[in-house]
């Protein structure tokens, strides 16, 4: 199965467009959970098990789990096999290197750990980007416009009268030849998301920055989804992952799930029919 039908279809048979940041904090986790790896691990359990029906897929910030040492690699492993196979998984390393080494990281993300997806940069070309998209079933989220405040440093710098990462998105539809390539464009740029869309029109968008960052929901899925009303993956980490550090977490968390689900099925509603 392709990477654009499996998105298709779980974000048709769950309704949903949530994508949620399993950017999972030792430092935050509830009082009465070890800050340990396996800590983590039972903490990721229970958001799993709270959420997974709300879902379209989970984003691991493989730092966070880098940050563990030598369990961070058997936490993510963990944790992925946790999560249903029906959802999408993205491994957000924001990776990008020469070929041979880009192919080691395929290597490790796709074979070794098992995501469906992974963020990619393409500062350094269309060779360090191939690796990530040899195979349909696989997707490469490449770096377009972030949703943090230094994203005008570089991406922003005009290019032939266009700003750097419109001519991001130009190349790397050329490149895009097996439909498995996304585009990562922050909520907090909501002004950009239309011009974004109308140049990438069938890509998956992932849209991190809703929540903690403030990024603009209404038009992450008015802009952000196809002329269908999909294949957008509108991220939150900690607001739902740290909606309560007590006992009650994982119904806290599932509580605030649900509530940025039913917004994103009502503004569908509003601009998809």
């Amino acid at each position: 199965m392709t990477f654009q039908k499996k998105l298709q279809s779980v974000q048709r048979k769950h309704r949903s467009l949530l994508c949620i940041g399993l950017d999972t904090d030792r430092r935050l986790l509830p009082a009465h959970f070890p800050r340990t790896a396996d800590g983590v691990v039972a903490f990721n359990r229970a958001i799993i098990e709270a959420t997974s029906d709300l879902a379209c897929g989970y984003k691991l910030n493989l730092a966070f789990y880098e940050a563990l040492g030598r369990d961070g690699w058997r936490v993510m492993d963990e944790t992925l096999r946790l999560i249903p196979r029906s959802l999408v998984t993205i491994g957000d390393g924001k990776r990008g290197d020469i070929c041979n080494t880009a192919e080691q990281y395929a290597q490790a993300l796709y074979n070794e750990l098992g995501f469906d997806a992974v963020t990619v940069h393409p500062y350094m070309g269309f060779d360090s980007v191939e690796p990530f998209i040899r195979d349909a079933s696989r997707c490469a989220f490449v770096l377009a416009l972030t949703s943090n405040e230094g994203s005008k440093d570089f991406q922003r710098l005009t290019l032939g009268g266009k700003p750097l990462y419109e001519k991001v998105i130009h190349t790397v539809t050329k490149w895009n030849t097996k439909k498995n390539i996304g585009l990562v464009v922050g909520a907090t740029h909501p002004d950009e998301l239309e011009p974004i869309r109308a140049l990438a029109p069938t890509m998956p968008l992932l849209i991190p920055g809703i929540g903690k960052q403030g990024g603009d929901l209404k038009a992450a899925v008015r802009y952000g989804c196809d002329k269908k009303g999909e294949f957008a993956l509108i991220n939150a980490g900690r607001s739902i992952l740290y909606a309560s550090s007590a006992r009650n977490f994982a119904r806290a968390a599932r509580k605030e799930a649900t509530r940025l689900r039913s917004h994103m099925q009502r503004y569908q509603e509003q601009f998809f029919g």
